[in-house]
């Protein structure tokens, strides 16, 4: 799908600077910080300014096509994979990693449509395990 088609899917109006974002989180697949988006926007379209893109991540986020997800140390980053999956988070060097596993998918799902919490309506469920990437294995 163009990211032209996605803008439009998504009622926003399709321009230079959305496409530019959109394009950049589709190269930086590995869980950018805004300023890493921006850093690679500018190398390319220099004229696009970084509150524009700060703004426009925003409008994402808001829209459902990228994610925000927090580090171990506070950094927010972005994600643009919307397939259901879940974090790996290596402490060592800040590396968050997509993990997709179905029966942990099914584990969770089915441990909360048995126990609710009270007061809480659940819309999505994503585990982020922490750990260290083991170079022996």
């Amino acid at each position: 799908m163009t990211f032209e088609k996605i803008l439009r899917q998504n009622n926003l109006k399709v321009t230079p600077q959305r496409i530019a974002v959109l394009e950049a989180m589709d190269q930086l697949r590995m869980h950018p910080t805004a300023e890493e988006i921006r850093d690679y926007i500018q190398k390319k379209y220099p004229g696009i300014a970084a509150g524009t893109i700060y703004k426009i991540l925003d409008i994402l986020v808001e829209k459902g096509l990228v994610n925000r997800v927090k580090t171990g140390k506070d950094i927010m980053r972005y994600d643009g994979m919307l397939e259901k999956h879940h974090h790996l988070y290596c402490k060592d060097n800040e590396d968050i990693i997509d993990y997709f596993d179905e029966d942990i998918d099914r584990i969770l799902e089915d441990y909360f449509r048995k126990k609710s919490i009270p007061g809480f309506v659940i819309d999505d469920i994503k585990l982020q395990i922490s750990g260290r990437i083991d170079r022996n294995n």
